[in-house]
Parts: structure tokens; C-alpha cells; sequence
């Protein structure tokens, strides 16, 4: 008698299931640096936590909130360490790579260094996402590092939930050339080197709906290392850096106006933005880091009554590889903008100065 054939049966996949694209940001609660802890929050976890030691060499530690550790070898060289990573902002897998590197080698920059190795920080829902797309991810921190002219030396990978990328970044810096958060004088210039608007972006992203215009121009801006900080550490009348990221532009110079014991007026026509921006905001693609970093800092800041929640989300928006923010003697503002304009930032501007008071930033329209 025969055996009667045995017929397989395939598994079937929804067309609809099939056909959609694998999405980097579908793996993560938040992307980019509006994953930081708000800044509040991350105060108090910290208020207890001293350093069992604090010898000579080191120059800058947890005190002033500042970007990045510092430590002097010797009369010549410092040592800059720092760390960032956070989940993917985008959806491409090389363009997470490469925001996230320059986002991290940022700190080094903002020190007034110049970035020596880095080591990666890999972590990977290995068993959801394609070997390929890591890999992708891992390449595109590799282009930043190599483009920096640095090498990345080794790092740690973990299994984990939500895919994490960033580097451990190491820097050389001279001494006297240091840039703290804490070192601004009264009477100094304001200048801010990136456009606002990376968090509006990412959310519509998110949304589907940013166009190919603007992904264009937050991929451009957030893979831009902020090199200047390296020639900026060397002017004279340079006092003082950091770089704009999760905290959102009012969030750091609140750190600088409380590092430095000063105040500081902000002409918000002046502040450079991203393309369409506002109109982001406008349609409600505005983070929810947005809100936390109001609630941490909000009584430090003094809003023009001329200035709405469109305003006030952009001034809290978290900047994933954002500019660097200076302050400088007013003597010099010439200097530090043709040092932003040869190294390629057309909408580095002068946004506001500080001034003698309790720290406390206050937001104008002049126009």
C-alpha cells in the first residue's frame, strides 16, 4: 500500500508584519540624551555621594557638575575622562553609531581637550536584532573616532533589553588650558556654537513625521564634532565651556550661572535654531524630557511674558550632540566666532551675557 505523502506546512507571516522595516527606536523607552535622569533627580541621587578620595592632581570631579573628570600627569598634560551612551535617537544603525560617538567625544572637546583613545560601551538585545545592524552600529562609532583621529581601543558588551551605544572617551589636555563650567566672570559674552531643536526632531521622527530635510540637518548637526573647544581652550579671554546635551540650553547655563556664582540674560531672537523647529513644535513633537528639565530647574529661570510653551519647550528641548556653550571676555567675541566659522559652524552666535546676582537665568525678546 502507498504511504500517503506528507504535506509541510509553512508558517505564515502577516503581510503587513512582513513588509515593515525594522525600526532602532521601537527598541527604546526614550533615544538620545532625553534619556538622562532630570537634572533634579540626579541632584539628589548625588547630594550624598563624596568621593573617598580627592588627591591634588585632580583638577575637576563631581563638584561643579562639570563635563568631564580631569586629572594633571604632570606640568604639561592632564588626563580628560569621560563616559556617555543612551538608546538610539534614530532609526538608521549607522548614523546611532555616529551620533553617539561624537556625543560622547563632545565632553572632551568642551574640556578644551583633544580626544586621545576611546573604548566602546555595547549593549545589545542580541537576540532581536540582526548581527548586521550591531555591526552597522559599531561602524558608525568607528567612522566618528576615526574622522577624530583616534582609535577605539577596546570596550564592554552586555546582553540587554533596549540596544546602548557610546564610548568611554580619553582626552589630553594642558593644564592652565582646563575649561571648567565654573571659571565665567561678570560682564561675559554668551555664545552658542549648534542650532536648538535635536528633541523636536527625534520626536517627530518617531511620529513619521520629519521630512528628508530635516533628518538631513540633525544627522549633520549631531555627528559635527564640536572641535573648536580645542582652540577656544587657548584664548586668553575664554573663561569658561560646557556643551548643551540632555539638560537642554537652560539646563547647563544654570549649571555655569551656579558653578560661577553669577546670573545670565538670554535674548531669545538671537538663539540659533534647526530648521522648522518650532513648527515641530507646533505639531506636539516636543519630548517628555522637555517637562522634567522645567521641573527640575524652572525657579532659576525668569521667562518674558512674550514667551509661550512653544518657547519654553525649545529652551528645556534636550540636545543629543549639541553645541558647545562659551563665555567669554566681550573683547574676544570676534575671535571665538571665526574660530566656530573656520571649523564649519555657520550658526555659532552671541545669545546673551552674564552678569553679578544670585544664579538665575532670565530670558528676553528684545524684538
Amino acid at each position: 500500500m502507498a504511504r500517503k505523502k506528507e504535506r509541510t506546512v509553512e508558517p505564515q507571516v502577516p503581510a503587513t508584519a512582513a513588509a515593515e522595516p525594522l525600526r532602532l527606536t521601537q527598541f527604546s523607552h526614550g533615544g538620545g540624551c532625553g534619556c538622562k535622569i532630570a537634572p533634579g533627580v540626579l541632584e539628589r541621587i548625588l547630594s550624598r555621594s563624596v568621593p573617598a578620595v580627592v588627591p591634588r592632581q585632580l583638577l575637576v570631579g563631581i563638584e561643579t557638575s562639570d563635563d568631564a573628570a580631569v586629572y594633571q600627569l604632570n606640568d604639561e598634560q592632564a588626563v580628560i575622562a569621560t563616559t556617555d551612551f543612551f538608546m538610539p535617537i534614530v532609526d538608521d544603525p549607522f548614523d546611532f553609531g555616529r551620533i553617539a560617538a561624537t556625543n560622547a567625544l563632545s565632553d572632551v572637546y568642551a574640556m578644551g581637550g583633544t580626544p586621545l583613545l576611546a573604548l566602546a560601551v555595547v549593549g545589545m538585545p542580541v537576540n532581536r536584532l540582526p548581527l548586521e545592524t550591531i555591526q552597522r552600529i559599531l561602524e558608525g562609532g568607528e567612522a566618528i573616532c576615526a574622522k577624530a583621529g583616534i582609535p577605539i581601543a577596546g570596550g564592554h558588551t552586555i546582553d540587554s533589553v533596549e540596544p546602548i551605544y557610546g564610548l568611554v572617551a580619553i582626552g589630553l589636555v594642558h593644564p592652565r588650558h582646563v575649561q571648567r563650567n565654573s571659571g565665567a566672570r561678570p560682564g561675559d559674552k554668551l555664545i552658542l556654537g549648534k542650532g536648538l531643536g535635536v528633541g523636536f526632531f527625534s520626536a517627530a521622527l518617531k511620529k513619521g513625521l520629519l521630512s528628508p530635510a530635516c533628518y538631513a540637518a540633525m544627522i549633520a548637526s549631531t555627528t559635527q564634532l564640536n572641535t573648536p573647544g580645542r582652540t577656544l581652550a587657548c584664548l586668553a579671554g575664554v573663561h569658561a565651556m560646557t556643551d548643551v546635551t540632555g539638560f537642554g540650553l537652560l539646563g547647563h547655563l544654570v549649571e555655569i550661572c551656579k558653578a560661577s556664582r553669577l546670573s545670565a540674560v538670554i535674548d531669545y531672537p538671537a538663539i540659533p535654531l534647526l530648521p522648522n523647529a518650532i513648527d515641530y513644535a507646533a505639531k506636539g513633537c516636543i519630548t517628555g524630557a522637555s517637562g522634567r528639565n522645567w521641573s527640575s530647574y524652572g525657579e532659576h529661570v525668569e521667562l518674558d511674558r512674550k514667551l509661550g510653551d512653544l518657547e519654553r519647550a525649545l529652551l528645556t528641548d534636550p540636545q543629543t550632540s549639541g553645541g558647545l556653550l562659551v563665555a567669554c571676555a566681550p573683547e574676544v567675541v570676534t575671535e571665538v566666532l571665526a574660530v566656530f566659522l573656520q571649523e564649519g559652524f555657520e550658526q555659532a552666535a552671541v545669545i546673551g551675557e552674564l552678569g553679578e546676582g544670585k544664579p538665575q537665568v532670565s530670558v528676553i525678546r528684545s524684538h
